[in-house]
């Protein structure tokens, strides 16, 4: 069995590698296939199938740094003005912006973006393409930790918040909707933290993606889920105007910020924030 298996291998694969080892070799070996075929064929009419492979295999190398010349490469390949296959050129663009914002190159991401909306000009869904494109850069502005936010709005309930004011505090603020079921899910674990947390300095400042139309049955949610804490709500859904400033890409989206005014952690779930909680108000 040892000779047969011997024979079936690749040379280059020993016994004593882990199946890790194993598949770095032959991605590694078809990167080094992949560039050379590039190389050799410049205007060959699968380059962009190639280009895909070669993402592949530098993605699972760890070699990430080489994605977003390649997902260029890539696009440039593609058709653009009326000609553009959105179907195609869409995804990629989408993919090239995150490689740019993954590697902390927010300049060429945003001039990446800038340069699509240009490309697409003359096709029949420019202007909608276009807009769809601004929801990326708006990534660019999503908060993270040690940042702060500026948020000030009359509630729901109409009463005036501003987190500024809320220094010395820990408090959550919290983007979600009555129509958002893994936000209704994660409700419970909120309500838990704000019974356990409010008497030592914990608030929740909440931003509501309901639509105009959906008012009646955002407050009579907030009432039957006992739900105290301010509102924010303009009606305008995912155009809400916090969503926008923040990049808000997908709900519930979550920033806990510290009694510094700067944000601690983003995006806890179930009892991660209660542990951060009693961290933060030194428990």
């Amino acid at each position: 069995m040892a000779v047969l298996a011997a024979v079936l291998l690749p040379a280059t694969i020993a016994f004593g590698d882990s199946v890790e080892d194993i598949v770095n070799k032959f991605e590694g070996e078809k990167a080094a296939a992949l560039e050379a075929y590039l190389k050799a064929n410049p205007d060959a009419s699968d380059n962009g199938a190639a280009l895909d492979f070669l993402v592949e295999a530098y993605d699972q190398l760890g070699q990430k740094a080489k994605v977003p010349e390649l997902l260029q490469r890539k696009y440039d390949l593609m058709p653009k003005g009326k000609e553009m296959e959105l179907g195609e050129a869409i995804p990629t663009v989408q993919r090239l912006f995150q490689a740019y914002v993954e590697a902390g190159e927010k300049d060429k991401a945003k001039d990446f973006i800038a340069s699509v909306k240009m490309d697409v000009g003359g096709h029949p869904e420019a202007d909608k393409v276009a807009n769809y494109l601004d929801r990326f850069l708006g990534q660019l502005n999503q908060p993270g930790v040690g940042d702060t936010l500026e948020i000030a709005f009359t509630s729901l309930q109409g009463d005036k918040v501003d987190l500024a004011d809320m220094k010395g505090k820990v408090v959550l603020v919290d983007f979600w909707a009555t129509w958002c079921g893994p936000c209704i899910g994660e409700l419970p674990n909120v309500q838990k933290a704000y019974k356990a947390y409010h008497e030592k300095g914990f608030e929740i400042v909440a931003i509501s993606l309901d639509k105009a139309g959906d008012k009646e049955k955002l407050e009579n949610f907030i009432k039957d889920k006992e739900m105290p804490w301010p509102q924010c709500f303009d009606g305008k859904g995912w155009e809400t105007d916090l969503v926008q400033k923040y990049g808000i890409q997908g709900i519930p989206a979550t920033f806990l910020v510290g009694k510094d005014g700067k944000i601690a952690a983003t995006n806890l779930r179930g009892p991660a924030l209660e542990a951060e909680l009693g961290k933060l108000l030194g428990e």
